[in-house]
């Protein structure tokens, strides 16, 4: 009878231990990676396998809703997210030259090169950096957006430590994929703004454009996530620099030829940004992987598409999370074989 009582005290605990574990009010801290100095948060049990979380275009690790990041702990994982350079407070050692968007945008447009102060492979080796910083060897990535452009070169770059790739709303980069929508590349190039409310009221119109055509437009709650994100850091300069980066990345086809990684990929139909297409085209060239398509998603996290999202990402991640030492191996040698 006694051994039943710790048992139920022990099972009753378990629900309150999680949450203490999977505080996602933990202090962010900063960490020296070359050039940037990377704003962090990691939640979760630092003996747990660790998930980092990869932004997109001008996303702080605030853009990562609290909620998903206290479910994907609780499944057993250390979540890591981060500021990417240029957004949230994350800093430089020397900032880089700002470039001239229209300029360089106008010869995108024309089909000519784009200069960019950095490169989204830059941007992967920050990534990289920042778990050298930690510690964590092997890991899991979740990129989402230009997170996900990101995550596949981290992949590139270091297939030995990337354990599975979840891929959201992101791109090949591969010419003849489905354009954007003009209206929202217009908002989306509108970065200067004379004072806070001009530039919460920007943010606030593209956030409305990159929405569900499903879901009603809440015009309050846009405004207050707008200024939640303007008032920890505003740096509209450091998102033209961003814009550069996808836009002077070649086609990553070749790239994801050869990756040889479990990866899930994850796309909405009613995305206004990057077409239900790219999503498509980026698993038709990842050997091995699962595409999942969410009716009504658009390209951002949305709370009626919260549950979809988890219920195709959770189960994904769980299937790899203990992946062990005999599919590395494998994985090593289909690598070697494409070589």
């Amino acid at each position: 009878m006694r051994v039943v009582l710790f048992l139920a005290m022990v099972l009753a605990a378990l629900p309150c231990f999680a949450a203490s574990r999977c505080d996602v009010d933990t202090p962010v801290a900063m960490a020296a990676v070359g050039e940037v100095r990377l704003a962090y948060q990691s939640v979760g049990r630092e003996q747990d396998p660790a998930l980092l979380l990869v932004m997109g275009l001008g996303g702080q690790l605030i853009h990562w809703p609290d909620e998903v990041v206290t479910r994907l702990c609780e499944q057993g994982f250390r979540v890591i997210r981060f500021d990417n350079r240029d957004v949230g407070l994350s800093a430089w050692a020397h900032p880089p030259a700002s470039a001239n968007l229209a300029y360089e945008a106008l010869r995108y447009r024309l089909g000519l090169s784009v200069s960019a102060p950095y490169s989204l492979r830059d941007m992967a080796g920050d990534g990289l950096g920042l778990m050298d910083v930690l510690g964590i060897q092997r890991f899991h990535v979740l990129g989402a957006s230009m997170g996900g452009m990101i995550a596949q070169h981290m992949a590139d770059i270091a297939p030995q430590r990337v354990e599975s790739l979840t891929l959201v709303m992101t791109s090949s980069g591969a010419p003849g994929l489905p354009a954007p929508q003009a209206a929202l590349l217009s908002l989306l190039a509108r970065r200067e703004a004379p004072n806070r409310e001009a530039a919460i009221a920007q943010q606030a119109d593209l956030l409305a454009a990159l929405g569900s055509p499903q879901v009603s437009v809440d015009r309050p709650l846009l405004l207050r996530e707008a200024a939640r994100a303007y008032d920890r850091a505003f740096n509209p300069q450091g998102v033209q620099r961003q814009i550069l980066a996808i836009l002077a990345e070649p086609s990553r086809v070749e790239l994801l030829n050869r990756l040889h990684v479990p990866a899930l990929v994850v796309h909405g139909t009613a995305d206004p940004l990057l077409p239900v297409m790219h999503g498509v085209h980026v698993a038709a060239h990842l050997k091995g992987s699962r595409l999942a398509l969410i009716p009504g998603l658009a390209h951002r996290f949305q709370a009626a598409f919260k549950e979809p999202l988890l219920a195709v990402v959770i189960p994904y991640l769980q299937v790899h999370r203990l992946d062990g030492e005999p599919r590395l191996a494998q994985r090593n040698e289909a690598r070697a074989q494409s070589l």
